[in-house]
């Protein structure tokens, strides 16, 4: 029953100690040779972490706190419609309660030589 239950190879404990050993190895071997070819990085780094910090510190300096702007006055808003189908856009019926503050915005299939008032050409 316990050979039914098995799904792989057979463990051999010693090869899979052999495969370790390899991986440790190459590890350290990579981590002898890593400073000769690549430490030029670290240094790259530690002069962009100094940097970094430089100019946060004027960042920090050059900013100001914006002022806070004063809110809108809003008028009180009408009663709610006593029908459900009233409901949307109740606000918007009252043109002192507006959202679009600098007007409608137009959509579809405009001509812009049309808006510019330039005859047609034959």
């Amino acid at each position: 029953m316990a050979e039914a239950e098995r799904t792989s190879q057979p463990i051999n404990f010693v090869h899979q100690d052999e495969i370790w050993k390899a991986h440790v190895n190459a590890e350290k071997d990579l981590a002898e040779v890593w400073p000769n070819k690549w430490g030029f990085l670290s240094d790259v780094y530690k002069e962009y972490e100094r940097d970094s910090l430089n100019l946060k510190k004027v960042a920090t300096m050059e900013l100001t706190k914006r002022p806070l702007t004063p809110p809108e006055k809003v008028g009180p808003s009408p009663p709610v419609p006593k029908t459900s189908q009233a409901v949307i856009g109740w606000r918007s019926a009252h043109s002192h309660l507006h959202l679009e503050r600098s007007g409608m915005l137009h959509h579809g299939r405009r001509s812009f030589i049309k808006e510019l008032g330039w005859p047609h050409q034959a």
